[in-house]
């Protein structure tokens, strides 16, 4: 099985800590984290992660803003990524579906079934 590269983007570290620790106990995948969509946009484009978990509300830079760049880079436009929010609302969901974003995964959210949306999402 190849090792699996997957780039948390998200402004809170307690978040940050939780999903990192998830992915490589449980899915045993290799994790790098961002704490800015400034700081997630340069390493998508320099560890070309197969995968981006993208948080929707960051100051500055957010996650769709973020989104949007990365669908403007030859690198990393083909990157598979899931937007992360606190917002529930289906129709907010599916606004965010319609930009091109593999899925959508609400926060709060339980350890295992974020690593079995993750997989489903990306068929893993």
């Amino acid at each position: 099985m190849n090792q699996k590269l997957v780039l948390v983007i998200d402004d809170d570290d307690g978040i940050r800590e939780v999903i990192q620790i998830c992915l490589e106990a449980i899915a045993g995948w290799n994790v790098i984290t961002a704490a800015s969509g400034e700081e997630g946009l340069t390493l998508a484009d320099t560890q070309k992660p197969d995968a981006i978990l993208l948080d929707v509300m960051m100051p500055h830079l957010d996650g769709i803003a973020t989104f949007q760049q990365l669908q403007t880079q030859g690198k990393t436009k083909h990157i598979p990524t899931i937007l992360l929010t606190a917002k529930a609302k289906i129709s907010e969901q599916k606004q965010y579906q319609h930009l091109g974003v593999t899925g959508v995964i609400i926060k709060p959210f339980e350890p295992y079934d974020l690593v079995a949306k993750i997989r489903t999402m990306l068929q893993w």
